[in-house]
C-alpha cells in the first residue's frame, strides 16, 4: 500500500525529529552552589600555651568557607575586628587599618594567635561533625545552640566554644 506524499512527509519529518531528540542531551546543570548562611553569638577560644592565651568576642558570620566575614565584637558592641575572605584573598580590619594575607587560615592565624579549621568551622555550625587532623570536634549540643573542638595536635591544645544566638 502506498501512502500519499503528504503522509510520507509527515513520517519523515516524525521520523527526524525522534532521531534527533534522541541524540540531544539533557541540559547541564551548574554544581550547587556552596551554602551561603549567618551565625551570630560568642566565641571563646583558649590555648593552653606558656603563658596561657585566651580570646573572646561577640561575633557575626555571614557567608561560607569560600568568601565570606567574620565581624568580631566586644561585649558591648564596639567592633575588634572584621576579617573578610575570597578565594583569591583575605583581609583583617582593625583599629583604622587593613592587613592582606594569602589566605583566609593566615588571616585567622593572626587574628587569633592559632589555626582555626575555618571550612570544617561552617560544617560544623550546620552540623556537619567534618573530621580535621588533630581537632575534635563535639556538636551534641547544637540542638542548644552550642558547639566546641579541642585541637590535641599539634601543641598545645586549643578549645574552642562557640554559643550560637542565630
Amino acid at each position: 500500500m502506498k501512502l500519499p506524499a503528504r503522509w510520507r512527509l509527515w513520517l519523515s519529518a516524525a521520523s527526524l525529529l525522534l532521531v534527533l531528540a534522541g541524540c540531544a542531551s539533557a541540559p547541564r546543570t551548574p554544581p550547587p552552589a556552596e551554602p551561603v548562611a549567618a551565625w551570630s553569638g560568642r566565641l571563646a577560644l583558649q590555648v593552653a600555651d606558656e603563658p596561657s592565651q585566651s580570646f573572646s568576642a561577640v561575633f557575626d558570620l555571614r557567608g561560607s568557607a569560600r568568601a565570606g566575614e567574620l565581624t568580631l565584637s566586644n561585649p558591648i558592641g564596639g567592633t575588634l575586628a572584621v576579617l573578610s575572605w575570597t578565594p583569591d584573598s583575605a583581609s583583617l580590619r582593625n583599629n583604622g587599618q587593613t592587613h592582606e594575607f594569602h589566605s583566609v587560615d593566615d588571616l585567622v592565624r593572626k587574628a587569633t594567635g592559632s589555626d582555626i579549621p575555618v571550612a570544617a568551622l561552617f560544617d560544623w555550625l550546620r552540623g556537619v561533625p567534618t573530621a580535621v587532623p588533630g581537632w575534635q570536634p563535639d556538636l551534641s549540643q547544637l540542638a542548644q545552640g552550642r558547639i566546641s573542638a579541642t585541637r590535641v595536635d599539634p601543641p598545645p591544645e586549643a578549645r574552642l566554644r562557640v554559643a550560637i544566638d542565630r
